[in-house]
């Protein structure tokens, strides 16, 4: 039994822990990195075609986002997750193959004038779609068999639609050990979705560190906080423009506006417009509603019984096509504008910026993190003038945040669910999914004020469960110290020998067939070979 870590450590993104144990190998999470990377991170030990199934905590790209790259690389087994998580995959893993396929192109385009060599996206939409096949869903609360020595249950993580800690039992002859993998753990009273569950018994627990140093700003009610802020807006003729995340975040302001408008919040322009302009986010949409049954708070739950949809209004409009996306702005009434990206680094909102952001009566309200590097992160630091589709903007609206939105639990809700296991305490803590010195700042306070056996590993790290020892520790590699060292994209002939490492795997599975059968299979590799030998 043993346990490899090899992204979000040290890190923010990349999640991704690879399992050996019971039989079967396995991962938690194959996320993509984003943003800034510090860090080396290792690959996975074996072929991805030798992997017998992957555990996924959530949707968010950063922890599923490589999947369709495993698959491409020959893995075939299950990706269990909860319903919700399997739905949500289904469009945000399409849309990032999109992307992918899209960067792809405009490299291409470019390099070839430059007379540099073909770019290979990472994935492509045929690969995502290959993937979402191999999905499986799982009920919440419910212990589901993997294999003769690998139990497992889904619980709540508070975080998402659909998001969830995993407990994990691993046995192995008369030894049995159990782990749990935190995911993303949610803050508390989020609207539409529960709350965190609190687990209290595990051998080893691995979580995450997101705002491992930081206690979240508190607003007394994010409604009348809104509502203030389109009121004033709208008072002086101008728009609100929400640059928001397609999942997640969108549907908690539309069931923010839905309760304004319910209480009359807003006067004088009673029947404003809500746009939601993107297409991800008008899906996500429609999925949050589908999962109400296994998913949603009973606030939200009571609405539902009472015949209300959470989650729409009136005045709301759903736009869909860019010639809806264009209509927007040529429409001069006072609007609520929500759109992707969240930190208007791609996507539509940015074209919302370039009309609104000269324009003294407008506002541009944050409600998400924005990180170091962004247009998002320019504009809240109080940048005066950016540059949107090559022309410079002057910064005339006003830039205004929402404080205490976040979808992740910040240090004290950390420290509270980490406290759970108190009564029985983990053999081991691992601090991972946070930065460099947050990370360790964590694994400090759950040994200083839980009195925990707490570290934050760098990938590559392996720790033997069976035995409670740590069979290698690596220290972090920086990056910019390897530049010249670092993997090459990955080009058709990776594929080839990824294809040809799954081919051997299903040559060992088929061990015992029928001889008929098996002579049969050698005749067809025979032939191939025969074709492409030359």
């Amino acid at each position: 039994m043993k346990l490899t870590f090899l992204g979000a450590t040290h890190e923010v993104t990349g999640s991704c822990y690879y399992l050996e144990g019971g039989g079967s190998k396995f991962l938690v999470d194959c996320g993509m990195e984003q943003g800034p990377n510090l860090y080396e991170n290792k690959e996975i030990p074996v072929p991805p075609s030798e992997l017998d199934f992957v555990l996924l905590t959530h949707a968010h790209i950063d922890h599923s986002g490589n999947l369709p790259k495993l698959y491409a690389d020959g893995f075939r087994g299950a990706v269990y997750a909860t319903s919700a998580t399997v739905d949500l995959c289904d469009i945000m893993l399409r849309d990032s193959a999109h992307i992918q396929m899209f960067e792809a192109e405009w490299r291409n385009r470019k390099g070839k004038r430059a007379g540099k060599e073909e770019y290979i996206p990472a994935y492509t939409m045929n690969d995502a779609i290959g993937l979402l096949k191999q999905l499986s869903a799982c009920p919440y609360n419910e212990v589901v068999r993997l294999s003769d020595g690998v139990r497992v249950r889904f619980v709540d993580a508070g975080h998402l639609l659909g998001s969830s800690s995993i407990e994990i039992w691993i046995t192995e002859g008369d030894q049995e050990r159990k782990l749990v993998f935190s995911g993303d753990i949610g803050n508390l009273d989020q609207p539409i979705i529960k709350d965190p569950t609190y687990l209290s018994q595990a051998d080893y627990v691995i979580m995450e560190s997101t705002y491992g140093n930081r206690t979240h700003e508190r607003v007394v009610d994010y409604v009348p906080a809104l509502a203030q802020v389109i009121q004033k807006t709208f008072d002086r003729g101008g728009n609100v423009v929400i640059p928001s995340f397609a999942v997640g975040r969108t549907q908690e302001m539309l069931y923010f506006i839905r309760q304004i408008k319910e209480e009359q919040l807003i006067h004088g322009h009673d029947r404003f417009p809500v746009f939601v302009d993107s297409p991800l986010a008008v899906e996500a949409t429609s999925i949050f509603q589908e999962h109400y049954g296994d998913c949603y708070d009973e606030e939200a739950t009571a609405l539902i019984h009472s015949g209300r949809n959470p989650l729409t209004f009136p005045g709301l409009k759903l736009s869909i096509t860019s010639d809806d996306s264009k209509a927007i702005n040529e429409d001069e009434t006072c609007k609520v504008i929500i759109s992707a990206s969240g930190m208007c680094d791609a996507g539509r909102i940015k074209h919302h910026l370039k009309h609104n952001l000269w324009r003294k009566e407008s506002t541009i309200l944050f409600v998400g993190y924005q990180a170091l590097g962004t247009l998002g992160r320019a504009l809240v630091e109080g940048a005066k003038e950016v540059k949107l589709f090559g022309e410079e903007i002057s910064v005339q609206a006003e830039i205004q945040v929402l404080p205490g939105v976040s979808g992740h639990a910040d240090d004290q809700g950390l420290l509270k669910w980490a406290k759970a296991f108190q009564e029985n305490p983990p053999a081991q803590v691992f601090v991972t999914h946070g930065d460099d010195q947050v990370c360790e700042i964590f694994a400090k306070r759950l040994e200083d004020e839980l009195g925990y056996r707490a570290m934050a590993p760098y990938s590559g790290t392996v720790y033997d469960l069976k035995e409670g020892n740590f069979l290698e520790v690596t220290k972090g590699i920086p990056i910019e110290r390897t530049a010249a060292l670092r993997k090459k994209p990955s080009t058709v002939f990776d594929r080839l020998l990824a294809a040809g490492q799954r081919l051997l795997q299903v040559i060992r599975r088929n061990e015992g067939g029928a001889n008929k059968d098996l002579a049969k299979f050698a005749d067809q590799i025979n032939n191939l070979c025969d074709k492409w030998d030359r």
